[in-house]
């Protein structure tokens, strides 16, 4: 029983180390997007700076991780929890990777005052970065409702990066010399895009904790009535 007690105690710190490296991620995510909005260099570069920072994070949450599988073989929630958790860290670090990506890109687009944005940035930006903050609260709370209202919105961030794609193609075949610009703006909308994937698949990984439902090409995606 001393043991279970320890191996709750031990959970319950994961669980809070895990809350505060996703609100390191968000609060890295949102600087992102403002110095890309705003077209800020220097905010860009501390962005990239910080990604050191958030790796380390990443190795010391999995070290917990497997320190609790291994100390504790823990059963049923507790290892559907563990296991979650080891999920979401690593696609939190990703969402740090994409962050510090958004950031370099950022760099080339802020010397083009004149390009043309056929998605206003700051629209598909709110969008991901609301996916991110309710992802995080849907784990937070144990709320399975609201992991599944963000997983519907995944489509409309998708269907905004298409409408880019297809933009930045045609710009692409008018105006081939400023390629690099495009394939720069491009690249800035698959980030904004795979950032609402990663939240995407830390909500699958909360429904999965909660209920041990894999809803990863399942219909148990869709919103519970």
């Amino acid at each position: 029983e001393i043991m279970s007690v320890h191996a709750k105690r031990n959970i319950e710190a994961l669980k809070r180390s895990l809350v505060s490296y996703g609100t390191r991620v968000e609060e890295t995510l949102v600087r992102a997007v403002d110095a890309l909005v705003r077209r800020d260099v220097e905010l860009a570069k501390a962005v990239m700076a910080a990604d050191n920072e958030l790796d380390r994070q990443e190795v010391d949450i999995e070290e917990e991780c497997l320190k609790i599988l291994a100390l504790y073989q823990p059963v049923a929630a507790d290892l559907r929890f563990v296991v979650a958790v080891l999920k979401m860290n690593g696609d939190l670090e990703r969402m740090g990777d994409l962050a510090a990506n958004v950031a370099k890109r950022t760099i080339v687009l802020a010397a083009e005052s004149d390009l043309s944005t056929p998605v206003d940035f700051s629209v598909m930006a709110d969008l991901s970065l609301s996916m991110v903050k309710r992802s995080l609260d849907a784990l937070v709370n144990g709320d399975g409702r609201l992991a599944r209202a963000v997983l519907a919105d995944d489509d409309k961030l998708d269907d905004m990066r298409r409408e880019a794609q297809n933009h930045i193609i045609e710009q692409i075949k008018r105006v081939p010399q400023r390629v690099e610009s495009l394939m720069a703006l491009s690249s800035v909308y698959r980030h904004l895009e795979r950032i609402g994937d990663m939240a995407t698949n830390v909500c699958e990984d909360v429904i999965y904790m909660l209920e041990g439902d894999i809803v990863r090409h399942s219909g148990a995606r869709l919103p519970q009535d």
